[in-house]
């Protein structure tokens, strides 16, 4: 759901698959692209896997390079801590034990250049953890933010806020980033101003009604000379 302030920012939105969405926001110095994604399970099979990371990868590259790109969403991905080798990708605040999802998604990360957000910032485990099971025993981190590397430091901050009123069993993932955005105005809709000051020039208002009259020279001569004598007693 949108607020209707950041509506007004929109540009356009695609939904892509069952777990794809993108959605493109006007901003003051840069365009905001954001892609919501529901990645499979850790026990799906390879080709479901390939089929969505083929399909995310389609997306990033139709990205223009100027925006500023989000990917976010239940990437179903443990990255974990060990950020040795992908330092420019990730930090040391993550948890848990990277799975087969997890070193998907960092590959995916080095190819692309992007850099995930949730294993920067020091929190405490609570506030690190976005997922747990249904008996509360297990919990990990598997819903991720990532942005383009360019955009780094415009995120301030990203960690989980506990304490919201949906019915789920993942904890809503906060980002803090610095950015504005700014109203859409659709250009190809705008209608050009009329200067209507230069048919005060005589030469300018007759070649205005020759062009006029070439353009309606269908219509009844005797009302377009009707129309053409209302017209005079304006001006």
């Amino acid at each position: 759901m949108l607020s209707e302030r950041i509506v007004k920012t929109l540009i356009e939105w695609t939904p892509v698959s069952s777990r794809l969405i993108t959605a493109r926001f006007y901003g003051k110095h840069k365009k905001v692209t954001i892609i919501q994604v529901y990645a499979p399970t850790e026990a799906a099979v390879e080709e479901e896997k390939d089929t969505f990371y083929g399909q995310l990868q389609e997306i990033v590259d139709r990205c223009s390079r100027h925006d500023m790109v989000f990917i976010i969403g239940d990437f179903n991905a443990k990255v974990g801590c060990d950020n040795e080798g992908l330092d420019d990708i990730m930090g040391k605040e993550g948890i848990g034990v990277r799975d087969d999802n997890g070193e998907r998604l960092c590959e995916f990360c080095q190819v692309n250049g992007y850099v995930i957000t949730g294993t920067i910032f020091k929190h405490r485990t609570i506030h690190k953890e976005t997922w747990v099971s249904p008996n509360g025993r297990a919990k990990n981190q598997i819903d991720h933010v990532l942005v383009n590397k360019s955009m780094r430091t415009s995120v301030l901050d990203t960690r989980t806020q506990r304490g919201t009123d949906a019915i789920s069993d993942h904890y809503l993932v906060r980002c803090k980033i610095r950015l504005k955005l700014c109203k859409y105005l659709n250009r190809s809709k705008v209608k050009p101003k009329l200067d209507i000051e230069k048919l005060k020039d005589r030469q300018m208002r007759e070649q205005y009604n020759v062009e006029v009259k070439n353009r309606y020279e269908a219509l009844d001569v005797e009302t377009l000379e009707e129309w053409s004598k209302g017209w005079r007693k304006y001006m």
